[in-house]
């Protein structure tokens, strides 16, 4: 049995407060706290320029969610989010982090902090490198930092031997270059963060609808009937989509909400960018909540499919759209046959829900003609997450609610261009035609082999198969799984390199040989030999629109990702059919190119400065469903879930706080769930609490089991919480070392965050 431990369990916990959780989201006290974070960090006047252009036409995009900008009227007092304004103050934070800092502390005296803690040091000022066998980085400059990896690259036995990460905060321009040169270089090793949330939206869409991409407008939700929102705690991790339930709502729409955990956010929100409603009792949003268990989904959906199929049989004509079926379908009659196979009675108890409450939310979807299912990762990372979100897909193809106005498909990307990226050509199996295109356009053949994606980076680090990390944005370490396996990993390289804003863990868990790299903010001007410039993103919703920074950079030193991207390949290519340091002088320059190789770019310098930019086509929203193996859109046969519990096992899901945006940890508060000054807690069922007679705050220690393998966390305090019996939730990144690097989602090899088996012991 292999035993693999957390290496930094703490020693002790202070100031932990459980407070009541409130009634309503948003609100006054959202407001307080993102004045007060903004202050804090940025000082008064520099906070209100700051917000005054954030997410506004010819401003800056938000760095945290992708949630859309509407099209037209933006709200002047606030067109962003608590999170989203912690965001951008924490990215134009006064702190610095220098190379006298580096000096002044050690690597391995700094790995000892807490995530929160690195995180807090500030933006890093100049590029440094931590040579083979040294504890402290040093100065070092761009060009000898650009040779040092061109020499690292280049003495590689082969270009796969080296990984080519992107965060979804890299821009389009920025994207495009860097895919580029790591195509030139000769390898596919592109992983990025959507292979560890969205991978299984795209793949289960792009088989059933052709697209990888949701097919809704954010104009869609003012014409919808019923919004189902599934997996997803919108008022922490996207809170302006609570704007668009609310106006769905005023509507007439109906809401149902599918999660685990009540979150506070989807039951009760205060508008923010309407005074009058600062007070009182807020908007109600959802009309039904299912607490459904931890990967209960699949069973759930099928047990609303059976109960469509029935009424469709009572009342012929009633509930499933005949002629969209006939005319833009295909293997209706496999999906039918299937449903005959599952009973309900076999169903329901995977669900952890009473069959009245499923009647009442099947009955909403039967009496309602134009739906849209929402999602995020609380669906996408299990084993069989595919199969959730195809099953959504059968329910909405029944109802020919794809390619309506008012319905469809609505994956929330938690990434401000995860989405752009792909697009872009930030995958590691590109199809061949984006690839044919590529190369007649800048005259080289790119390589056809499948490259890694993050599990199997991860994997190839750790067999010595990859020598080089390169990180272009993002907290790797931290944001996958298995922490103490990735860390080994990484550790093996002979080379990691980290372009980045702002200190992180990353930076401490390093190969031989290290570099960070500092880049430019979104808040920031972008100041090439051309003068200034503006970078594109993709929101959720297809949607292209510029983005320029209006701060003075924090450093004299910092680049562009452009320009590093330019660097880096001018330093290591020999042979480039591609003049990099012209297309850095002017991103007009970058964005023609795209025009020539992606489709749905024509006139791309024209559009995207018009204020709101533009759509991009998305087949399924045009009910147009070529793309497929069919070509047309699939009904698809889906398992439920395969975990088996043993007596006294829990199921484990991995969760933010409301301070935290991903890896980034602005403080220690989740103010939506009563929980204040800590992180390390641990929520459980009250029955469950007594069965292995646990009291509150009782301290315990966590153990994955996964084929014959346990991982170990050390030191959480259990709380007791609404949420199903033999399931439990706490946060990432201190959860992540219980994930096991095998335990995956079929198809899509996401990592399997949220159902990881667990036990609890007392300490």
């Amino acid at each position: 049995m292999i035993k693999k431990t957390d290496a930094q369990p703490p020693e002790k916990f202070t100031g932990i407060e459980l407070t009541d959780i409130p009634k309503s989201a948003v609100g006054v006290k959202a407001i307080k706290s993102s004045l007060n974070h903004v202050v804090g960090e940025v000082g008064l006047v520099k906070g209100i320029k700051l917000l005054k252009n954030l997410n506004q036409k010819y401003g800056f995009d938000c760095p945290g969610c992708a949630w859309p900008d509407p099209d037209e009227k933006r709200a002047f007092l606030a067109e962003y989010c608590e999170n989203g304004a912690k965001a951008v103050a924490e990215e134009a934070t006064k702190n610095r982090v220098s190379p006298m800092f580096f000096s002044t502390y050690s690597v391995p005296n700094l790995a000892k902090l807490s995530d929160y803690e690195i995180g807090k040091k500030g933006r890093i000022t100049q590029p440094v490198y931590l040579p083979e066998g040294a504890n402290h980085y040093k100065e070092i400059s761009w060009k000898d930092a650009f040779t040092l990896i061109g020499d690292e690259l280049n003495g590689l036995d082969s270009p796969d031997e080296a990984i080519f990460y992107t965060s979804g905060r890299t821009s389009n321009e920025a994207a495009f270059l860097y895919q580029l040169f790591v195509r030139q270089f000769g390898t596919n090793n592109l992983p990025d963060c959507s292979n560890m949330c969205h991978e299984s939206s795209g793949a289960a869409l792009s088989e059933t609808l052709g697209i990888g991409k949701g097919s809704v407008t954010l104009d869609d939700f003012n014409h919808t009937d019923l919004i189902i929102v599934m997996g997803q705690n919108p008022g922490t991790n996207h809170p302006r989509m609570l704007t668009a339930l609310g106006e769905a709502k005023k509507n007439g729409s109906k809401i149902i909400t599918i999660n685990p955990l009540p979150e506070v956010g989807l039951m009760n929100y205060k508008d923010p960018q309407n005074p009058l409603k600062w007070v009182g009792s807020g908007q109600d949003l959802t009309d039904l909540f299912l607490q459904v268990k931890i990967n209960g989904d699949v069973a759930l959906l099928k047990i609303i499919l059976k109960l469509m199929l029935k009424k469709e049989e009572d009342a012929p004509y009633s509930v499933f759209d005949y002629d969209f079926i006939k005319n833009k379908t295909h293997g209706i009659e496999d999906l039918l046959d299937d449903l005959e196979t599952y009973s309900i009675d076999y169903l329901v108890p995977q669900t952890g829900l009473s069959l009245e409450k499923i009647k009442e939310a099947a009955d909403l979807i039967i009496n309602k003609k134009k739906v849209i299912i929402c999602w995020a990762m609380g669906l996408t990372q299990h084993k069989n997450s595919v199969d959730t979100i195809r099953e959504i897909v059968n329910i909405l193809l029944l109802k020919g609610s794809i390619g309506k106005q008012g319905a469809g498909t609505c994956p929330v990307r938690g990434h401000s261009n995860v989405q752009g990226d792909r697009t872009m050509g930030i995958w590691e199996k590109m199809s061949d035609d984006f690839l044919d295109k590529l190369d007649a356009n800048f005259n080289f053949k790119s390589p056809r082999k499948h490259g890694f994606d993050v599990v199997n980076s991860i994997e190839a680090m750790h067999k010595n198969k990859a020598k080089v990390f390169f990180g272009m944005g993002g907290n790797f370490v931290s944001a996958t799984p298995d922490t103490e396996f990735t860390a080994e990993a990484l550790r093996k390289c002979n080379l990691t390199v980290h372009v980045s804003t702002k200190l992180n863990r990353s930076h401490l868990i390093h190969g031989k040989k290290a570099l960070i790299l500092p880049c430019l903010g979104r808040s920031e001007k972008d100041i090439q030999s051309t003068g200034e410039q503006f970078i594109s993103v993709e929101n959720s919703m297809g949607v292209i629109h510029n983005s320029q920074g209006h701060l003075n950079p924090a450093s004299e030193h910092l680049l562009s990702e452009p320009a590093i991207v330019a660097g880096l390949a001018n330093a290591t290519l020999k042979k480039s059919s591609v003049n990099w340091t012209k297309l850095i002088s002017n991103y007009d320059f970058i964005r023609n190119e795209i025009e020539a190789v992606i489709p749905g770019f024509e006139n791309y310098n024209e559009r995207v400065r018009v204020g709101k930019g533009f759509y991009l086509p998305n087949n399924a929203r045009e009910n147009d469903f070529k793309p497929t193996n069919t070509g047309k859109a699939n009904f698809s046969i889906n398992s439920p879930s395969e975990i088996k519990l043993e007596e006294n096992q829990f199921i484990l899901m991995t969760i933010r706080t409301h301070d935290q945006f991903n890896t980034t940890i602005y403080g220690l508060n989740d103010r939506y769930r009563g929980v204040l000054n800590e992180r390390r807690v641990i929520f459980m069922n009250p029955k469950d609490m007594e069965k292995i007679h646990l009291e509150k705050l009782d301290l315990v220690d966590l153990t994955s089991h996964f084929n014959g393998e346990e991982r170990e966390a050390k030191g959480f305090l259990a709380i007791p919480y609404s949420i199903p019996e033999q399931c439990t939730a706490t946060y990432f990144p201190e959860a992540n070392v219980l994930v096991p690097i095998k335990s995956t989602a079929d198809i899509s090899n996401t990592p399997n965050s949220k159902s990881t088996i667990i036990t609890i012991k007392k300490r």
